[in-house]
């Protein structure tokens, strides 16, 4: 008889097993699904390397996981997390196979994606949950454009949609984003953000349900409309699901996943990697006349691809003179430099105009003249850098540099001396910057270091570019001690070693 029992609590506890491994397993995200084609798409796009990620960079990890590991978790677990995420949430987060599905997704099939998006959050994040607040909406909502774009303002779907937000045009015309041949609203983070609140409020009421606000934002009423009709009547999302196109059978669980991985990232080993463009302190400006990206790069010594990642709003790397599109973001920084020269770079028109009016504002009028000589650079491959990066900056293309060097691959490591034969013009206008760069370079020696003290307008960011060699990263980590983001003036920081 004992026998008999022993055999039965086996083969029942082998059942309740198999059901279990079922549940946690029936639900894959597969590699025609919408939500991981729009990653991928973004992966691929060349965005996130623009922005210089260094992907080697780890921060202080909260938990001692191996890097390359991935934490395996019971439904147990993720049971009580999403419970206490719900408990604090007026969407219904729950936990089911679908959800899991996408926490895979994001915590483990995409989880470098996943890092950077977290790394660019704290540069969109204080604009998005700044909007909600102001309209009374749930700041869960500031993850949806994690879903949306990928944290990608310049992202464009298959059938058109634009931006974080990805406004159809139809839409983003009713909220109010204007559309031209050189710029698009759709794009622009402060104006999108707001449409996107307004239009998301106007969901809620319409529906008074969360979830069903996030199908009809994705599918349109029309869709959700007839998928409760389909369904019967159903009065929520789960209930119409099966009705909805694909794409919104999927959105919905992927918005749930994504509220999770953010909030718990470093349970699975997911850290931010922050871009090496990055900014966040900035402000805007209005512009009175039109003006390229390239006259501001050259006058206040950023890269092009720095300013396109502040303004993404306009198309053609140029600010047309309309009543609509005469917005600049810049760093808080550079706004005192551009209001005390805007006369100055407005008139910039040609090489000789910016190379001339350099020297005027800068005082340095006596190089130019020895500037027409030498044509070769070797340039010196610093973390986070691609060929694109450095094609930008020197005015020639990929495929020169690829020439140049021999090179058989995009690929590049750090340290790597690459020959670049830029045009003389910018052999002028850049050398006279960098001749400006060093009289402003005041280095002491001490304690087997060099060091700089800060002047009103440094970053570390600029700073970093100002040396040879020298990169973000490596000013962060030689000065753990200083706030990189509230920087004072007078403050002396390590640059690098002596030698």
């Amino acid at each position: 008889m004992n026998k008999l029992i022993l055999i039965f609590l086996l083969i029942l506890s082998t059942s309740l097993f198999s059901q279990e491994k079922s549940r946690d397993s029936s639900f894959v995200v597969l590699e025609d699904d919408p939500i991981l084609a729009m990653i991928d798409s973004m992966m691929i796009s060349g965005y996130f390397e623009s922005l210089g990620f260094n992907d080697n960079v780890h921060k202080k990890k909260k938990y001692n996981y191996a890097t390359d590991s991935i934490p395996v978790f019971d439904s147990i677990t993720y049971a009580k997390r999403f419970q206490k995420l719900n408990a604090h949430s007026p969407f219904s987060l729950v936990y089911n196979n679908y959800v899991r599905g996408y926490v895979d997704l994001y915590a483990k099939r995409r989880k470098k994606t996943t890092a950077r998006m977290l790394g660019l959050a704290p540069v969109y994040f204080p604009t998005f949950e700044e909007a909600l607040d102001r309209y009374n909406l749930p700041l869960e909502l500031k993850y949806l454009p994690i879903v949306e774009s990928a944290l990608n303002p310049k992202a464009k779907s298959r059938v058109g949609a634009t931006g974080l937000w990805q406004f159809m045009y139809p839409t983003g015309k009713m909220f109010g984003l204007e559309v031209t041949s050189y710029y698009d609203e759709r794009s622009d983070v402060y104006k999108s953000t707001d449409a996107a609140c307004r239009y998301l409020k106007y969901l809620h009421n319409m529906y008074n349900d969360w979830d069903l606000v996030l199908a009809a934002y994705n599918a349109g009423p029309g869709n959700v409309n007839k998928a409760i009709r389909r369904s019967g009547g159903g009065k929520t999302y789960w209930e119409i699901r099966p009705f909805l196109p694909r794409e919104t059978q999927g959105y919905v669980p992927a918005f749930i996943a994504v509220n999770y991985v953010m909030s718990y990232a470093a349970e699975h080993n997911i850290y931010p990697i922050q871009p090496d463009i990055s900014c966040f302190k900035v402000d805007t400006v209005g512009v009175t006349q039109h003006l390229s990206f390239e006259q501001l790069s050259t006058f206040l010594e950023m890269p092009v691809e720095y300013i396109a990642y502040l303004n993404p709003a306009y198309k053609q790397n140029f600010i047309p003179n309309t009543q609509n599109a005469n917005t600049l973001c810049l760093p808080a920084e550079k706004i005192g430099v551009f209001l005390m020269n805007e006369k100055t770079i407005y008139a910039i028109k040609t090489d000789k105009d910016i190379k001339d009016s350099i020297a005027v504002a800068q005082n340095n009028t006596n190089h130019l003249a020895e500037l027409r000589g030498g044509s070769e650079v070797i340039y010196t491959v610093r973390s986070g850098d691609v060929l694109g990066k450095i094609a930008t900056k020197y005015h020639c293309r990929v495929s020169q540099i690829k020439d140049w060097n021999n090179l058989h691959s995009d690929r590049l490591r750090v340290g790597q001396k690459l020959k670049i034969y830029p045009k003389a013009s910018y052999l002028a206008q850049n050398k006279t910057i960098d001749q400006v760069k060093q009289e402003k370079l005041k280095t002491t020696t001490e304690s087997g270091y060099v060091y700089y003290t800060i002047k009103k307008g440094d970053n570390l960011w600029n700073i970093a570019n100002r040396y040879e060699g020298v990169s973000l990263e490596q000013l962060q980590e030689l000065n753990k001690n200083i706030d990189g983001k509230n920087i004072k003036t007078g403050t002396k920081i390590k640059i690098k070693p002596v030698g």
